[in-house]
C-alpha cells in the first residue's frame, strides 16, 4: 500500500514523501543500492528461517490444544520437523554473524525495523547501522555459501 505522508523538515516546513508500507526495510535498502543482491538474499534467507521457526512473538491467542496436566498426549504442543530445522538453521546463522552483528540483522531483516530505529535501540551513533548491517549480511552470505 502506498501512502503519502508529510515529514518534518530540519528547517521549518515539511516535505511530502510516498511510503510503501508493504516494503521491508531490507527491500528498501536493496532498491536504493545500499545492500547488494547477495546481502539481500542472505537477509531474506535468515528471515525465512525465523518465520518458519515461528520465533516471532504472538499477537493473538494461540488456538492449539492446551497441554494436559500430568504430561498426557491429549493436545500437547509438538513443533513440526520443519519448524525445528528452521530454528536450528536460524541459530546457526545468528552464530555465524557473531555477537554484535546478529542484533542488527535480527532487527532489520526479521523484526522489520528500519535502520534508524535499530541504531537507536542498540545505542549506536547515527548512520553506523548501514555499515554494520552490511558486514553482518556479508557474514551470513558466507555462512550460506552464497557467491
Amino acid at each position: 500500500m502506498l501512502v503519502t505522508r508529510t515529514l518534518p523538515a530540519a528547517e521549518g516546513g515539511g516535505r511530502r514523501v510516498t511510503v510503501n508500507l508493504g516494503e521491508s526495510p531490507l527491500g528498501w535498502l536493496r532498491a536504493r543500492g545500499h545492500v547488494s543482491a547477495r546481502q539481500y538474499e542472505a537477509g531474506e534467507r535468515v528471515r525465512a528461517d525465523w518465520e518458519t521457526a515461528q520465533l516471532a512473538p504472538r499477537v493473538t491467542m494461540r488456538w492449539d490444544p492446551a497441554a494436559t496436566p500430568g504430561g498426557g498426549t491429549g493436545g500437547a504442543i509438538d513443533p513440526s520437523g520443519a519448524q525445528l530445522s528452521a530454528r536450528r538453521r536460524f541459530e546457526a546463522a545468528v552464530a555465524a554473524a557473531g555477537p554484535g552483528l546478529s542484533d542488527v540483522v535480527w532487527r532489520v531483516a526479521c523484526a522489520g525495523e528500519g535502520l534508524e530505529a535499530a541504531e537507536r535501540a542498540l545505542g549506536w551513533p547515527k548512520r553506523s547501522g548501514k555499515l554494520v548491517l552490511g558486514l553482518a549480511l556479508d557474514r551470513l552470505a558466507d555462512h550460506y555459501g552464497m557467491h
